[in-house]
């Protein structure tokens, strides 16, 4: 929990900065003439607005549409979608971390136990795994540290501990399936709110007006707009996240049964 809030924190930061630099990026960009004359308003104590300062321009910078957009939609319930965005991708990115610093080159773990079986036994077999990360490493720990027990009770060791392993690998998916669920109904909601506010805004007028009933159906629809862009994002991640699991559960069962092999030849050679 303590590395999700911060990561949460460094997302909150890093979004705070960028806004920021992009806004002075482009303020301190802008042609020589546009440039000499707003510094003489300023002189003049004249304040300039964001929609004075990139009039001349004819295009409001992206992060400004994104503001704009924002407050038209309806700050409760677009932050509540931007909320919901900012945790699944918190989820996202500590669960990415997590599966990156798990990955094992199990092809070279199982050459260092096979020579270390050779060498040294079993104690020294354990001390490879007890000395590398991943989920592979530690259920050959768990199976090597029974393999005097006999195969039968190594491979159940292996299949249950695997089970174990896997539990801490799909650790905080359910989060993210809820953010991607939540984002667009939290958008619906939205919507639906907007509409009937439109409703009571042309019953209130008397009259249906088809720019009033524009305004108010163009309002409604961007919380449905960010949800949809919101589930969309973390969908992606989140097929990624499924993918890089299966990758990773295949290399935990073939791993398992290589580990199974040499601890069989391991007992026949010293009978």
């Amino acid at each position: 929990m303590k590395n999700l809030l911060v990561i949460l924190g460094l997302i909150v930061m890093f979004t705070v900065g960028a806004n920021s630099f992009t806004l002075a990026q482009n303020t301190n960009t802008g042609g020589n003439s546009d440039t000499t004359a707003t510094e003489n308003l300023m002189e003049e104590g004249e304040e300039m607005s964001d929609e004075q300062l990139f009039a001349d321009d004819g295009e409001e910078p992206f992060h400004q549409q994104l503001k704009t957009k924002f407050i038209e939609g309806g700050a409760i319930f677009m932050g509540f979608v931007l909320v919901s965005f900012i945790l699944g991708l918190a989820f996202t990115i500590e669960r990415i971390l997590y599966l990156n610093f798990s990955t094992t080159n199990t092809g070279k773990l199982i050459r260092n136990i096979e020579n270390a079986l050779e060498t040294g036994g079993i104690d020294a077999a354990k001390e490879i795994c007890r000395n590398t990360r991943g989920p592979v490493a530690s259920i050959f720990y768990q199976g090597l540290d029974r393999a005097h027990e006999g195969i039968d009770v190594v491979e159940k060791s292996v299949i249950s501990y695997g089970g174990v392993q896997m539990s801490l690998l799909e650790k905080n998916l359910p989060w993210i399936s809820l953010m991607i669920a939540l984002a667009p109904m939290l958008g619906f909601l939205g919507t639906v709110i907007g509409m009937v506010q439109a409703f009571d805004a042309i019953q209130a007028a008397g009259d249906i007006s088809p720019s009033l009933v524009a305004g108010g159906i163009k309002v409604a629809l961007i919380t449905t707009i960010g949800g949809l862009i919101v589930a969309i994002i973390l969908q992606m991640f989140y097929n990624y996240l499924l993918s890089k699991i299966d990758s990773m559960t295949i290399q935990m069962e073939d791993a398992s049964i290589s580990l199974i092999d040499l601890l069989v030849k391991y007992e026949l050679k010293n009978k």
